[in-house]
């Protein structure tokens, strides 16, 4: 069994592909290097050099293994079904071409939800004739990752989205098939959305076959849930703090990852503004530092 750690261009304020205040991607991965991960997520689609021979040849530099990849569009708009399967190809061509594993799939935030974040009881429910559509949205990429592309593809679910809170998350798995469908568990969106991850691990590690490693900051996250903050604004205020400094319990995180024989990558994302005054490359060898304290070589 082997527990790999690696980081991810959101830790340096990547959420867009063609956001102007991100850093050089190449700067991504040299600072990822530096900060001591042998592994790297992929980023928005378009982020990264979609060429596989530029991308494959600043990987070996840096001795960097890709991960996987993120399909981050709104799977909740029926509307925006060809922007949704134009993200998902590219990034199943893109993880391929370089044997990365993970395809992971978030919904992303919907306006309809975005002032409910972190308020289980409040947010506006799908109606019931959209729900079955929304489902089948996310099958059809399930499979289209698993089965096309032989990637191992996990449901994230993410605040202010439309699969955000964990009752939708285990409807959403009883609804489709194990065989093309697992679990990418954020510890910070789980907490962010009022549920506990180790618990919730518990009861599903079976099914999770890929982590994100978040720490929630609880005075920051009360603080933005009773304002009705908007999700890059928390984030712009710290709500995902240093790991270890906040309320996620990471030492219970890894005996359920022990006890399961979890064997796979771990993949720290601490969402962060581009332009904000944190350091992204001291917040990654920070949490780095941490991890290895608690058992995470």
């Amino acid at each position: 069994m082997t527990i790999r750690i690696g980081n991810a261009p959101c830790s340096w304020g990547v959420e867009f592909a063609d956001d102007p205040r991100n850093p050089a991607w190449e700067t991504v991965l040299e600072q990822c290097a530096e900060a001591g991960y042998r592994g790297i997520e992929l980023g928005p689609v378009g982020f990264m050099p979609e060429d596989p021979a530029v991308l494959g040849d600043a990987l070996a530099r840096y001795d960097l293994e890709l991960i996987g990849g993120v399909v981050f569009r709104a799977f909740h708009d029926p509307a925006q079904w060809d922007d949704v399967m134009d993200g998902a190809v590219r990034t199943c061509k893109a993880l391929a071409a370089h044997g990365a594993r993970h395809l992971v799939l978030i919904d992303s935030i919907a306006a309809r939800r975005a002032p409910t974040a972190g308020r289980a009881d409040e947010a506006e429910q799908m109606a019931a004739g959209e729900w079955p559509a929304f489902v089948d949205r996310f099958r059809t990429v399930a499979k289209l990752g698993a089965e096309e592309y032989g990637l191992t593809v996990g449901i994230h679910a993410h605040a202010a989205g439309f699969m955000d809170f964990e009752p939708e998350l285990e409807r959403l798995l009883d609804e489709v098939d194990d065989g093309i469908l697992k679990v990418c568990l954020d510890t910070g969106h789980h907490t962010y959305a009022g549920f506990d991850p180790v618990a919730f691990m518990r009861r599903h590690i079976g099914r999770i076959s890929y982590m994100h490693f978040k720490d929630i900051d609880p005075m920051v996250k009360a603080d933005v849930i009773a304002s009705r903050t908007g999700f890059y604004d928390a984030c712009a205020q710290g709500i995902f703090c240093n790991l270890g400094g906040g309320e996620v319990d990471f030492p219970a995180v890894r005996q359920v990852l022990l006890d399961a024989g979890f064997d796979g990558w771990c993949t720290v994302e601490q969402d962060c503004d581009p332009e904000g005054e944190t350091s992204p490359i001291h917040d990654a060898m920070a949490n780095r530092s941490y991890l290895r304290s608690i058992g995470f070589h």
